[in-house]
């Protein structure tokens, strides 16, 4: 019917209404927050303060990314609670419209909200964020490359035709292409020992490792010296700044096939893989913030106002976020099959939600 249709995309905008407001807000909390934190690193390090507000605002997107399931939360509390005291609500359920009539609507803008923010959204948030690392590990750790350094060092392992070869550096330059103080252990196939270079340097080229004042001996020893010596190797410098990458500097469209490259070369994936999921299940999280904001919102008067309102459904929240991070771990270490950890906090979320929203519909 057409005025139903009218009606269902009323409630949808001011649904998206209040989740606009809200996600304006919470960025510019978290923005403010991300500012003073980077001036306290950089503090002595004579960054200019126009540097570090554009590294603020480079890491801007992928703090809305984490924070827009509480946005869509607190949003539908304000959207719902808005239609509540204005007798909207009272209204349409006086039309004959049932709680599920109600929620249809924002439940299908925020299922559009999670698809636009997974497969939209993260490559636009990816990108900052892989230039805000650059400039984090330039102006703040003092490094020239973006990867992560260890007191152990850096260790890669790439698979040939011949076998597989260990590369270990103490130090890593050049986003990952120049390696310094490096050791190849070498294997032929069935994994058994070939030999071990070490070298000052090694330096990336298209499928060869150039590496230079070498030592190189066989599995019997007996180093033999080289000035130069090539590896031949199936990285590449993209491949080698992903596999050290924080998931998130990844886009939606990129990580399957990382994880599966990943996998070839012999690095565990799983935080990738449980990302990757986590996305997919983005729009079921939204979906299931919907129906806990309606689970408090439309109880109103016997919470005894907004303010518990908004308080029982933050604390919500954080129970959600909180459980989020166990089973995460939980998936991280290999306890859980990553797709089961990906969806338990939303499949948990929607369970509660329908069941207070039952509770409250049908007695």
């Amino acid at each position: 019917m057409s005025w139903s249709w009218t009606l269902y995309k009323y409630i949808a905008r001011e649904f998206l209404v209040g989740v606009g407001l809200l996600t304006g807000a919470l960025a510019f909390l978290s923005f403010s927050i991300d500012v003073v934190d980077l001036f306290d690193k950089t503090a002595g390090k004579h960054v200019a303060s126009s540097v570090v507000i554009g590294m603020a605002l480079l890491q801007l997107p992928n703090l809305c990314l984490k924070l827009l399931p509480f946005a869509v939360l607190l949003g539908g509390v304000f959207s719902f609670v808005r239609l509540s005291r204005s007798q909207e609500l009272v209204a349409l359920r006086a039309a004959g419209l049932s709680a599920w009539n109600i929620l249809a609507p924002p439940i299908a803008a925020s299922v559009a909200l999670g698809v636009l923010a997974a497969v939209a959204f993260t490559p636009f948030s990816s990108f900052l964020l892989q230039r805000f690392a650059g400039l984090e590990a330039r102006y703040i750790h003092d490094q020239p490359s973006q990867l992560a350094v260890s007191k152990n060092g850096l260790w890669l392992r790439q698979a040939g035709t011949a076998g597989q070869s260990v590369i270990h550096a103490l130090r890593v330059a050049e986003q990952g292409v120049l390696l310094q103080d490096v050791i190849v252990f070498l294997y032929g196939k069935n994994d058994v020992f070939a030999g071990r270079i070490d070298a000052q340097s090694a330096d990336l080229h298209v499928g060869t490792w150039w590496l230079r004042d070498a030592w190189v001996s066989g599995p019997e020893g007996h180093p033999a010296y080289r000035s130069e010596y090539q590896l031949a190797t199936t990285l590449t410098p993209s491949r080698i700044q992903e596999s050290f990458a924080s998931p998130d500097t990844m886009s939606f469209w990129d990580l399957p096939g990382f994880i599966q490259n990943a996998r070839q070369a012999g690095f565990s994936a799983n935080r990738y893989e449980l990302y990757f999921d986590s996305l997919l299940m983005l729009p079921a999280l939204f979906a299931a913030m919907v129906f806990m904001a309606a689970s408090f919102s439309f109880r109103l008067t016997r919470l005894g106002g907004l303010g518990r309102v908004v308080l029982y459904s933050a604390l919500s929240g954080f129970g959600i976020y909180f459980f989020g991070d166990v089973v995460h771990a939980l998936g991280i270490s290999g306890i859980l099959p990553a797709p089961l950890a990906a969806a338990a906090p939303s499949s948990a979320a929607i369970l509660l939600g329908m069941t207070l929203v039952f509770h409250q519909e049908d007695g």
